[in-house]
């Protein structure tokens, strides 16, 4: 690791106690997002809410410094990014190859995309952070609580700092304590999951479709979190997709079944095509929309190496110590060997002819996860800088990966083996994209990260060192998860009996479906071609409304995901968006300090979050091992599904208010001090 100069003061930055913290808090981030992450095909970023815990603990502690808690944050962030590897890898799974996740196999993806992730990153930083203009919403907000905690903002004083810290921690621990408790009544089907109805349209020989509140207070937290604009989107897309496209769709099919199979089965074989096309032509358009700043960005990354190499690196300031650039390429190609090994022996254990072409895959292989991996490395990289990682359209990159991955078999290999080995063509094309997504979601988040530590005079070595660690810990805990949910629900669309509370894992669903679709050739592009279509009209609005207002925007990438996810996973985001919108709203007006009441209530939104993800995942383990759908039911059917749903709706409501009222007089008391 980079030494500090001998003119710099020496000062607590990577240290044990704050690795310790750091491990703690992604492991208890990451199970909550790997939850959250199937169940409503988004996650959460935890670096605000790290930095918040991370504050509070390290005060009691002497010799605490900002830069410190900048380490914690920094470790804790691959919780919100390397879980994102869900969007990939259940699609193993799904097309039934996998029946569980092997623990060695999936932490070594996990792991070495995301050591590969940081190491592409790294000489990115000077061009895309450095150099920059980009605005880095969320690594600029993180570098204010902690810059607040420290007392380092301009007139906020210890006292202040203090009250602010333990504002903060109390609004993700009562967040995170209502939302648990909540999710746990909701096991015992006193209170209903959801408010559910689906219904005719158009009369007895017309379509149907239907509605779906899940009463999540995370799903809530995150319509906070993405705020208005993108809850908007997401209801322009769930209003395509069940008010226009299962009706008409589901007119065309013949019953069978109830009104809800029809609706669902509609949804699953038609619509959700649909939303595929419309994310492809939104992803296409942010990729030609930054092919021009990546390429610069690049140039300028090269030219200020070859500047550094010729001068002394130990003259450098200390927030522009990288890992060495020698490092960096030793620890790329060591990632590469076990890559290597991974392919070689999946392609072997395949069957099915690919054994024999196992050496052509493994160097096809390699050189794909060099060049994709860096490739979308420096695509994630600026998205993450313009709009945040939290906001950055991962599911899209997976999408042109897996295509990419799947159409380069078809022209390769596909014609020189049997067509019984098409399941498995689509299962090497799963693999290789799941390790390139890895290292996109990870380089996704690093320079957020990065940005975040050169506004608090941070050692960008010491944090590239401390997401290392981060993503051996996320890698650590994500495949125990993974196996545990898949055992306990289950995945919609796997091989086998039809679960009734199976996860959605839409990005994973929509992933493997696409692999299918180009290896067997046996999707309906028509369908495919609407959604494009779609997409590009949305693409037309969203730029005329960036243009012609100050705030307004329709986000085709967030359309498209209202289509493609069922409206279990969007209305309630939706809901969370606006009651978001309006708590700032009220903040700006009423509050003494309105900034820190807004970040409290951002913290609030991401306690409901883990608190109810962590809780999913204890319930998880009931039901897996009691074998139960509802191990710990209290009620029958006939209240659960009457009486209980008034009640939990009411509660719910109740709650929710009284969670807002309650987080803006813990903001005002806070600014009072």
């Amino acid at each position: 690791m980079s030494a500090p100069t001998s003119s710099a003061p020496q000062r607590a930055e990577l240290t044990i106690r704050g690795l310790i913290i750091g491990i703690a808090i992604t492991l208890v981030f990451t199970a909550a997002n790997v939850f959250f992450g199937l169940k409503a095909g988004l996650t959460f970023a935890t670096s605000i809410p790290a930095a918040v815990i991370s504050m509070a603990v390290l005060r009691y502690f002497k010799g605490a410094t900002m830069q410190e808690n900048n380490i914690v944050q920094t470790v804790a962030s691959a919780a919100g990014t390397l879980s994102s590897i869900i969007f990939v890898l259940p699609g193993l799974i799904l097309i039934g190859w996998w029946t569980g996740f092997n623990y060695w196999t999936s932490f070594a993806i996990c792991a070495l995309g995301g050591i590969l992730g940081v190491m592409y990153s790294i000489p990115l930083r000077r061009a895309l952070v450095t150099n920059s203009d980009l605005p880095y919403p969320e690594g600029v907000a993180c570098a204010e609580v902690l810059k607040v905690g420290a007392g380092a903002s301009e007139g906020v004083s210890a006292e202040a700092a203090v009250a602010s810290n333990r504002a903060g921690l109390l609004a993700v621990l009562w967040g995170s304590i209502v939302s648990g408790v909540f999710a746990v009544v909701v096991a015992t089907r006193v209170f209903a999951g959801d408010v559910v109805q689906y219904f005719r349209v158009g009369g007895s020989q017309g379509g149907v479709t239907g509605f779906d509140f899940f009463l999540s207070f995370a799903l809530f937290g995150i319509g906070h979190l993405v705020g208005l604009w993108v809850g908007i989107a997401m209801l322009v897309g769930a209003l395509i997709g069940w008010g226009w496209g299962v009706p008409h769709f589901s007119a065309m099919m013949p019953m069978a079944g109830s009104i809800a199979d029809l609706a669902n089965a509609t949804w699953s074989h038609k619509v959700r095509f649909v939303g595929a096309g419309t994310i492809g032509a939104a992803a296409i358009w942010t990729l030609a929309k930054l092919v021009k700043p990546v390429v610069t960005g690049l140039t300028s990354a090269m030219a200020a190496s070859r500047a550094r190499g010729a001068g002394n690196a130990a003259l450098l300031p200390r927030t522009e110590q990288d890992i060495p650039i020698g490092q960096v390429g030793l620890i790329s190609l060591v990632c590469l060997l076990p890559i290597g090994w991974l392919i070689a022996n999946f392609a072997t254990s395949a069957g099915n002819g690919l054994g024999g072409y196992v050496v052509v895959l493994v160097a096809a292989g390699l050189i794909f996860v060099v060049l994709m991996s860096f490739f979308v490395s420096a695509v994630c990289g600026y998205m993450a800088g313009l709009i945040g990682s939290s906001n950055s359209p991962l599911s899209g990159i997976g999408i042109i990966v897996v295509i990419s991955a799947a159409l380069l078999l078809v022209v390769g290999l596909r014609a020189q083996l049997p067509a019984s080995s098409e399941n498995a063509l689509v299962a090497f094309a799963l693999f290789i994209t799941s390790i390139v997504f890895a290292a996109a979601a990870i380089a996704n988040n690093n320079l957020q990260d990065l940005k975040t530590g050169q506004l608090v005079d941070a050692t960008p070595a010491r944090q590239q060192w401390a997401l290392v660690i981060g993503v051996l810990a996320g890698a650590a805990i994500i495949p125990p998860i993974l196996d545990l949910l898949n055992h306990a629900y289950g995945f919609v669309g796997a091989p086998g009996p039809v679960r009734p509370n199976a996860l959605p894992a839409p990005q994973a669903g929509l992933i493997s479906a696409l692999a299918q679709g180009v290896i067997k050739n046996n999707i309906d592009w028509s369908l495919i071609e609407i959604g494009a279509a779609i997409g590009v009209v949305m693409i037309v609005v969203d730029e005329v409304l960036r243009r012609k207002t100050r705030f307004a925007h329709l986000s085709p990438l967030a359309v498209g995901l209202g289509i493609y996810l069922p409206t279990q996973s969007t209305l309630m985001v939706v809901v969370g968006a606006v009651a978001g919108w309006w708590f700032d709203r009220r903040a700006d007006r009423e509050a003494k300090n309105p900034e820190a009441t807004k970040q409290l209530g951002v913290l609030l939104a991401s306690g409901m979050i883990v608190g109810e993800g962590l809780l999913g995942v204890v319930i998880a383990a009931f039901v897996a091992f009691t074998g139960k759908d509802y191990p710990l039911a209290l009620v029958g059917d006939v209240f659960a599904g009457g009486p209980a749903r008034w009640i939990g709706g009411a509660a719910f409501a109740l709650l929710m208010a009284l969670l807002y009222r309650w987080v803006a007089r813990l903001g005002q008391a806070a600014a009072n001090v």
